[in-house]
């Protein structure tokens, strides 16, 4: 009866994912990292759909992978509770909000300007509240011993010094040759990971591999052959979501050298668009619902997002049945003990930059942090309620300031 009842608590049904997920969609401000801890909270600590030691394995899975972290680690979930229509499920839910969001800022800036408001700094600095309770929660299970604590500080330098997406991939995979080397007799075979089925089979994930592999090679070939706007975006967008490393802010250069010589943008829409995503809930990379909008109207903004997600759904799920068998090892679990103590690191480095040093800039938000921790750390209250106290209170602090 325990197991049954074990297994009836592990999997759930795809409506059920869609609304936690549309939740998290509506209320997750602050970029992938702060996302990160947003899903730690509810998945984790709230729901408790997995464990915190799969959760950390999910993202050390996600930060080795192309594309957006968090939407990764959210369709990883959406997997496991669901199965494959869970993960389609988690996805759409969580991007649908700001994918429509930017569609409609899109049309409304053909007519407006987009200016600085005050309750967006509030909730940035609810982002601030957020992260540093993740990395504290992380840091506790995941940074406890001395040679742990060691690896996540030297990994939080090193993103530091040398910032860039590949700087975290180095990181990443020294950790991980440390980890193997200094922590294999800290370890064991993961217990979770026995009960937790791969739901797909590693033939299918090798499939799905493949075909990643061969559409970044075939779209441009048959761009030059299809003279069409909508096939040269989605091939666009496909090898932005497949080749940048480091989530949303990454992927912003590599866009703005594709769309805007090609006239889809100007110069000042991508700027303004830009900031209007920093200003929405849910993954920055729905910026190319935005572009595509305001290229193409409503076919573009559809074909824009599916292009720069799909290389994010082909490479979780097809990764997925070889992570599940990888990770019941002991020396790959010892190598993600080290992949798990430099992801705290990476966390903390973004904590400070960009997180803090964009929105803590006078005495006053460093006590508006201090309150919203308060809230998450000490009252328990949810994140989305922190994240509409801080809206709240950062419109009235600029309009009574």
């Amino acid at each position: 009866m325990a197991a049954k009842k074990q297994a009836a608590d592990r999997y759930g049904s795809v409506w059920e994912v869609a609304i936690t997920a549309l939740r998290l969609g509506l209320t997750s401000f602050g970029g992938p990292v702060a996302h990160l801890g947003y899903f730690y909270e509810e998945y984790v600590k709230r729901k408790k759909w997995i464990d915190e030691k799969t959760y950390a394995d999910l993202v050390a899975l996600c930060q080795f992978l192309p594309g957006p972290a968090s939407s990764q680690v959210g369709i990883g979930i959406g997997l496991m509770r669901a199965g494959v229509w869970g993960a389609l499920a988690a996805w759409l839910g969580f991007t649908l909000p700001s994918a429509v969001a930017l569609s409609l800022v899109a049309v409304w800036l053909q007519h407006h300007s987009w200016g600085d408001a005050g309750w967006m700094h509030g909730l940035l600095l609810a982002a601030v509240a957020v992260v540093a309770q993740a990395v504290w929660e992380m840091a506790r299970k995941f940074a406890s011993s001395r040679l742990e604590a060691t690896v996540a500080i030297i990994a939080a330098a090193a993103v530091l010094l040398a910032p860039g997406a590949w700087s975290q991939v180095a990181v990443i995979a020294a950790a991980g040759g440390i980890g193997a080397v200094g922590l294999r007799k800290n370890v064991a075979p993961s217990s979770s990971a026995a009960g937790i089925p791969p739901s797909i089979r590693r033939s299918t994930g090798l499939a799905l591999l493949s075909l990643f592999a061969v559409l970044l090679v075939a779209l441009p070939l048959i761009r030059t052959w299809i003279h069409s706007p909508l096939w040269a975006l989605f091939d666009s967008f496909y090898r932005a979501g497949a080749l940048v490393f480091g989530g949303g802010h990454v992927v912003l250069p590599l866009l703005e050298a594709e769309v805007v010589p090609q006239g889809w943008v100007t110069a000042n829409q991508f700027l303004a668009g830009y900031s209007a995503a920093q200003a929405v809930p849910g993954p920055l990379f729905t910026f190319a619902s935005y572009i595509g909008m305001a290229a193409l109207g409503w076919k573009g903004a559809l074909v824009a997002t599916t292009a720069i997600f799909l290389p994010s759904f082909l490479l979780v799920l097809g990764a997925f049945p070889f992570w599940h068998w990888l990770r019941r090892h002991p020396r790959f679990q010892a190598a993600l003990a080290g992949i798990n103590a430099a992801v705290v690191g990476i966390l903390l480095a973004a904590l400070y930059d960009p997180i803090w040093t964009k929105a803590v800039n006078e005495l006053a938000d460093f006590a508006f942090v201090l309150v919203a921790f308060l809230l998450l750390a000490v009252w328990k209250w949810p994140a989305w309620a922190v994240v509409l106290v801080s809206f709240v209170g950062g419109w009235l602090r600029a309009w009574l300031g």
